[in-house]
């Protein structure tokens, strides 16, 4: 089993046995398309994690992390990869037929934009009436009857059964929503960023009532959002999510106040602070994700993190310098991702001077006005040697040779950190620094 299977795995066991829902190192994966083929898009990639009986779990993470991907996933809208998800025992990515169907009246997702998941030209009677309908479910008065009592249900009113969707405001089409979610009595509901769109005195409302539904029914969510103040409102327990990995997962308050993850602590740090003469301690990550198509070997999280294990030597190192280096090392790595253009392909085959960067200029503009080691620069300058000459994966090895790290090469196992949660970082492993200490460096 590889290192991110070990570490997948390692959530599920370490979460309670009463679990309604059991992910165990589920992949999803976009096959690379187009004219000249690609790498597969990695969305989710080997994570593992349970959702408890009546509990809300929130899902977090940046855009384009894989958090919609993973909840799809769940639902079967979009097909699994690899691994198993299981609910109440059984696997549901080996469905098919009549076991499919059965195992649709127990699952439903609330989608974000209200107005896009609502078919405009059916009434709102139509569309909660529509599951009810499509699994043939008791007689066409008992699901009339079941429509109203929805209706009921999430706060609107027995005459709104005959009026169309764009005669009601967000809130209300997103109740709407709600509606036809539990007309099937669902024991298990995805919420995709349920209130994003919904302005904040509506949101607390639709949370509201998505509390008391949970408690009335008992239901299990996953909760998936954006906004972090949310979900420490409402969910039981968090796992946050980065590039298709689980990052680190335990109960909200715990992970709230004392953050163990290095990705964790820099997402809870940008949180505004509604005071703006409060001392606040930011961490501000350089760069963007990698691509899903061509992720880290080893720590997802490796290229960005501001507490990345140092290779022996550069120990000492002052953070600056450091940063340029992982900077110019993240600029080659997108250089030998990037694919030539077919006129660019045509150029090199004449002979002709094609539109890539010059590596003199790159050099200049990360390292110049900065003061900069000359054995550091020595090693710099041989792998934009590499570069010029067009082995862009020579100059990336030559540098990870020489400023290798741990977090580069080896995906890091969930350790335990405390208060029922795990985390996904070499930092927690005993020859490593602890995270805390590490920060506390950082945001001095």
């Amino acid at each position: 089993m590889s290192g991110a299977s070990e570490a997948s795995e390692a959530v599920g066991r370490r979460a309670g046995s009463d679990a309604l829902v059991e992910v165990r190192n589920l992949k999803t994966y976009y096959e690379g398309g187009g004219f000249l083929g690609g790498d597969p898009v990695k969305a989710v990639d080997g994570v593992s994690f349970d959702i408890r009986r009546g509990e809300t779990l929130g899902l977090v993470g940046e855009s384009g992390c894989g958090k919609s991907t993973l909840g799809r996933t769940l639902m079967r809208l979009e097909e699994a990869t690899d691994g198993e998800v299981r609910l109440d025992g059984t696997d549901i990515t080996t469905l098919s037929g009549d076991d499919l169907k059965q195992f649709r009246e127990d699952v439903q997702m609330v989608f974000q934009d209200p107005d896009s998941s609502l078919n405009e030209r059916m009434t709102v009677g139509e569309l909660v009436r529509e599951p009810l309908d499509v699994h043939d479910w008791k007689t066409p008065s008992e699901r009339r009857a079941r429509v109203r009592e929805l209706l009921e249900t999430v706060g609107l009113q027995e005459e709104h059964y005959y009026r169309y969707p764009h005669q009601f405001s967000g809130g209300q089409r997103q109740r709407i929503g709600i509606a036809r979610a539990l007309a099937l009595e669902p024991d298990f509901v995805v919420l995709d960023e349920p209130v994003s769109a919904l302005d904040v005195s509506v949101q607390a409302k639709i949370l509201n009532l998505l509390e008391d539904l949970q408690n009335e029914f008992g239901l299990t969510y996953l909760f998936i959002a954006h906004d972090l103040a949310v979900v420490r409102h409402i969910c039981d327990r968090v796992a946050v999510m980065y590039l298709g990995n689980i990052m680190e997962i335990g109960p909200a308050e715990a992970l709230f106040d004392d953050p163990a993850n290095p990705y964790t602590h820099a997402l809870l740090s940008s949180i505004p602070e509604p005071d703006p003469t409060a001392k606040r301690d930011r961490i501000t990550l350089r760069g963007t994700p990698p691509s899903p198509r061509n992720p880290p070997t080893g720590c997802p999280f490796s290229t960005r993190c501001p507490v990345k294990i140092r290779p022996e030597g550069y120990e000492e190192m002052d953070r600056g310098q450091w940063e340029r280096i992982e900077v110019f090392r993240e600029v080659l790595r997108e250089r030998s991702r990037a694919n030539p253009s077919l006129s660019d392909r045509a150029r090199a085959l004449l002979g002709r001077e094609t539109h890539r960067a010059d590596m003199d200029d790159i050099v200049a503009e990360v390292f110049d006005g900065h003061e900069t080691d000359e054995e550091v620069m020595r090693h710099i300058r041989e792998a934009a040697e590499y570069a010029e000459d067009g082995d862009e994966d020579a100059a990336r090895t030559y540098l990870r040779e020489e400023f290798n790290s741990v977090c580069d090469h080896e995906m890091p196992d969930q350790e335990a950190v405390g208060d029922g949660r795990v985390s996904l970082c070499h930092r927690h492993e005993p020859e490593y620094e602890e995270p805390a200490t590490v920060f506390e460096r950082l945001t001095d």
